[in-house]
Protein backbone atom coordinates (compact mmCIF):
# COMPACT_ATOMS: atom_id res chain seq x y z
CA UNK A 1 0.00 0.00 0.00
CA UNK A 2 1.27 3.45 -0.91
CA UNK A 3 0.69 6.51 1.24
CA UNK A 4 0.95 10.14 0.25
CA UNK A 5 2.67 12.09 3.01
CA UNK A 6 2.62 15.85 3.46
CA UNK A 7 2.88 18.50 6.16
CA UNK A 8 2.91 22.25 6.55
CA UNK A 9 0.65 23.10 3.63
CA UNK A 10 -0.09 26.57 5.07
CA UNK A 11 -3.01 27.46 2.79
CA UNK A 12 -1.10 27.14 -0.52
CA UNK A 13 -4.02 25.59 -2.37
CA UNK A 14 -2.37 25.26 -5.83
CA UNK A 15 0.59 23.35 -4.33
CA UNK A 16 -1.72 21.14 -2.26
CA UNK A 17 -3.77 20.33 -5.37
CA UNK A 18 -0.68 19.49 -7.43
CA UNK A 19 0.83 17.28 -4.72
CA UNK A 20 -2.49 15.44 -4.37
CA UNK A 21 -2.58 14.98 -8.15
CA UNK A 22 0.88 13.41 -7.91
CA UNK A 23 -0.35 11.11 -5.12
CA UNK A 24 -3.22 9.93 -7.32
CA UNK A 25 -0.76 9.40 -10.19
CA UNK A 26 1.45 7.32 -7.84
CA UNK A 27 -1.61 5.24 -6.85
CA UNK A 28 -1.58 6.29 -3.20
CA UNK A 29 -4.51 4.90 -1.25
CA UNK A 30 -4.30 7.18 1.78
CA UNK A 31 -2.87 10.62 2.55
CA UNK A 32 -1.19 11.41 5.87
CA UNK A 33 -0.87 15.08 6.82
CA UNK A 34 1.35 16.09 9.76
CA UNK A 35 -0.34 19.39 10.54
CA UNK A 36 -0.50 23.07 9.67
CA UNK A 37 -3.26 23.05 7.08
CA UNK A 38 -3.97 26.53 8.53
CA UNK A 39 -7.37 27.70 7.18
CA UNK A 40 -10.40 25.51 6.48
CA UNK A 41 -10.31 26.42 2.76
CA UNK A 42 -6.97 24.58 2.51
CA UNK A 43 -8.96 21.33 2.74
CA UNK A 44 -10.78 22.01 -0.56
CA UNK A 45 -8.26 20.11 -2.74
CA UNK A 46 -8.46 17.12 -0.36
CA UNK A 47 -12.25 17.09 -0.70
CA UNK A 48 -12.04 17.32 -4.51
CA UNK A 49 -9.48 14.49 -4.75
CA UNK A 50 -11.60 12.02 -2.74
CA UNK A 51 -8.54 10.32 -1.23
CA UNK A 52 -8.93 9.27 2.40
CA UNK A 53 -6.92 11.54 4.72
CA UNK A 54 -5.62 11.07 8.25
CA UNK A 55 -4.17 14.26 9.63
CA UNK A 56 -3.23 15.97 12.86
CA UNK A 57 -3.52 19.59 13.88
CA UNK A 58 -0.36 21.69 13.90
CA UNK A 59 0.41 24.79 15.91
CA UNK A 60 -0.84 27.09 13.11
CA UNK A 61 -4.23 25.40 12.84
CA UNK A 62 -6.06 28.02 14.89
CA UNK A 63 -9.59 27.29 13.64
CA UNK A 64 -9.78 23.60 14.48
CA UNK A 65 -13.59 23.63 14.57
CA UNK A 66 -13.66 25.21 11.10
CA UNK A 67 -11.21 22.60 9.83
CA UNK A 68 -13.35 19.80 11.28
CA UNK A 69 -16.50 21.29 9.72
CA UNK A 70 -14.79 21.58 6.33
CA UNK A 71 -13.38 18.03 6.63
CA UNK A 72 -16.92 16.74 7.24
CA UNK A 73 -17.85 17.93 3.74
CA UNK A 74 -15.48 15.38 2.22
CA UNK A 75 -15.23 11.62 2.30
CA UNK A 76 -12.97 10.02 4.89
CA UNK A 77 -11.06 13.10 6.04
CA UNK A 78 -10.16 12.47 9.67
CA UNK A 79 -8.37 15.11 11.74
CA UNK A 80 -6.96 14.46 15.21
CA UNK A 81 -5.03 16.13 17.97
CA UNK A 82 -1.30 15.54 17.62
CA UNK A 83 0.08 12.91 18.12
CA UNK A 84 -2.18 10.25 16.60
CA UNK A 85 -1.37 6.54 16.47
CA UNK A 86 -3.10 3.98 14.24
CA UNK A 87 -2.47 0.87 12.15
CA UNK A 88 -2.32 0.47 8.37
CA UNK A 89 -1.50 -2.82 6.63
CA UNK A 90 -0.29 -4.28 9.92
CA UNK A 91 2.13 -1.40 10.58
CA UNK A 92 1.84 0.93 13.57
CA UNK A 93 1.99 4.54 12.38
CA UNK A 94 2.41 7.68 14.45
CA UNK A 95 1.53 11.05 12.95
CA UNK A 96 2.71 14.06 14.94
CA UNK A 97 3.22 17.69 14.02
CA UNK A 98 6.28 18.45 16.16
CA UNK A 99 8.53 15.43 16.72
CA UNK A 100 9.58 17.05 20.00
CA UNK A 101 6.08 16.28 21.34
CA UNK A 102 6.80 12.55 21.61
CA UNK A 103 9.31 10.56 23.58
CA UNK A 104 11.66 7.81 22.54
CA UNK A 105 9.23 5.10 23.75
CA UNK A 106 6.52 6.42 21.46
CA UNK A 107 8.88 6.34 18.49
CA UNK A 108 10.15 2.83 19.23
CA UNK A 109 6.55 1.58 19.49
CA UNK A 110 5.85 2.49 15.86
CA UNK A 111 7.23 1.33 12.53
CA UNK A 112 6.51 4.61 10.76
CA UNK A 113 6.66 8.05 12.35
CA UNK A 114 5.41 10.93 10.21
CA UNK A 115 6.14 14.47 11.37
CA UNK A 116 6.33 18.04 10.14
CA UNK A 117 6.85 21.42 11.82
CA UNK A 118 10.45 22.08 10.73
CA UNK A 119 9.49 22.41 7.03
CA UNK A 120 12.62 20.43 6.15
CA UNK A 121 12.77 17.11 4.31
CA UNK A 122 14.21 14.46 6.58
CA UNK A 123 14.27 10.69 6.79
CA UNK A 124 16.06 8.60 9.36
CA UNK A 125 15.64 5.37 11.28
CA UNK A 126 15.47 4.84 15.01
CA UNK A 127 15.51 1.14 15.79
CA UNK A 128 12.80 -0.37 13.59
CA UNK A 129 11.05 2.98 13.06
CA UNK A 130 11.34 5.03 9.88
CA UNK A 131 10.98 8.70 10.79
CA UNK A 132 9.82 10.85 7.89
CA UNK A 133 9.34 14.58 7.49
CA UNK A 134 8.09 15.23 3.95
CA UNK A 135 9.12 18.87 4.12
CA UNK A 136 6.79 21.75 3.43
CA UNK A 137 3.87 21.32 1.07
CA UNK A 138 3.65 25.12 0.89
CA UNK A 139 7.23 25.88 -0.17
CA UNK A 140 7.15 29.21 1.67
CA UNK A 141 10.36 28.82 3.70
CA UNK A 142 12.67 26.71 1.54
CA UNK A 143 11.55 27.65 -1.93
CA UNK A 144 9.74 24.63 -3.37
CA UNK A 145 6.75 22.57 -2.21
CA UNK A 146 7.57 19.01 -1.24
CA UNK A 147 5.85 15.81 -0.13
CA UNK A 148 6.58 12.08 -0.20
CA UNK A 149 5.18 8.76 -1.34
CA UNK A 150 5.73 5.98 1.17
CA UNK A 151 5.35 2.27 0.47
CA UNK A 152 4.10 0.81 3.75
CA UNK A 153 5.37 -2.73 3.13
CA UNK A 154 8.91 -1.90 1.97
CA UNK A 155 9.23 1.45 3.81
CA UNK A 156 10.64 2.88 0.58
CA UNK A 157 10.20 6.65 0.27
CA UNK A 158 10.10 8.76 -2.89
CA UNK A 159 10.24 12.50 -2.35
CA UNK A 160 8.28 14.85 -4.57
CA UNK A 161 9.62 18.37 -5.17
CA UNK A 162 7.57 20.75 -7.27
CA UNK A 163 10.02 22.44 -9.63
CA UNK A 164 9.61 25.42 -11.90
CA UNK A 165 9.20 29.15 -11.47
CA UNK A 166 5.51 28.88 -10.57
CA UNK A 167 6.46 27.04 -7.36
CA UNK A 168 9.38 29.24 -6.29
CA UNK A 169 8.68 31.76 -3.57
Amino acid sequence: MKLGVMADSHDRVPAIAELLRRFVEAKCELVLHAGDFCSPFALSPFIQTNLPVVGVFGRNDGDQQGLLAQAAKGMAIELYESPHSFEVSGKQILVVHDIGEVGKRSIVGHELVIHGCSHQVEMKTRGNAVMLNPGEACGWLYGAPSAAVLDVETKKVEFIHLEGPEWRR
